[in-house]
């Protein structure tokens, strides 16, 4: 579904990411792992349009991806929930999910898009008419996933969806995670917690300094000794 090749990126005289290829099947969920600095967010800005490649390809169903602007990525079918949220805290949660779906113009399926994102997450039904800068860290986490919903996307990106978040929140958000991909979207997480992305995912890259190093099975590079000793503090 989605293929990268030979993606490089740089921000001014630096490079970001020396080459990078991955793969991506329609139905899977697949992490990155990886350092602050390894190349992970550069790779899902990429991918959105958020950042332009200096050279390689990203393809979507075998479509260039990596020449459209942000807007365009969108419509195609790929939606981003970003690092830190970025919620918009002056309006409400119903008006934040609805931002989610401006490129949708059909209202009947606005309504049916956030009637479902409503049953994944209570809690925004809860307080749709709440102020999103009054929440807590994790209902602005699942407001953020909600709204990258809303354009019902064909593939899900994920950036950093535990951060900052108790254990027992960051359970809930990975349960729905799974959720979200058994009703049929593709998801790409980048994720700290190794252990929660692995447990979650088809399969896995692991980036450093803008290369990939290791990748293969999720439930392989849980036992890798390499992955154990970076990431999963030697367990």
């Amino acid at each position: 579904m989605l293929e990268i090749r030979d993606l490089h990126v740089r921000y001014g005289s630096v490079e970001a990411l020396h080459g990078i290829s991955l793969k991506v099947e329609e139905g899977e969920i697949v992490t990155m792992l990886g350092a602050n600095g390894a190349g992970k967010s550069t790779t899902l800005h990429a991918i959105s349009g958020l950042i332009r490649p200096s050279a390689g390809e990203i393809l979507l169903d075998g479509k260039p991806l990596h020449k459209l602007p942000a807007h365009q990525v969108l419509r195609a079918g790929v939606s981003q929930s970003p690092e830190g949220r970025r919620v918009f805290g002056t309006l409400t949660v119903r008006e934040n999910i609805d931002l989610g779906a401006y490129t949708v113009a059909d209202k009947a399926q606005i309504a049916k898009s956030r009637q479902w994102i409503y049953e994944l997450f209570p809690r925004l039904a809860e307080r749709q008419n709440q102020l999103a800068g009054t929440l807590s860290g994790g209902e602005q986490q699942m407001l953020a996933i909600g709204r990258a919903l809303m354009s019902r996307p064909r593939l899900l990106l994920l950036d950093e969806p535990s951060l900052g978040l108790a254990p027992l929140l960051v359970k809930a958000i990975f349960a729905t995670i799974r959720e979200i991909n058994q009703s049929g979207l593709t998801v790409v997480l980048v994720e700290q917690n190794a252990q929660a992305a692995l447990r979650l995912a088809h399969r896995g890259y692991v980036l450093e300094v803008g290369r990939i190093t290791l990748s293969g099975p999720a439930k392989e590079l849980l036992t890798n000794p390499q992955v154990q000793g970076a990431y999963l503090g030697g367990e």
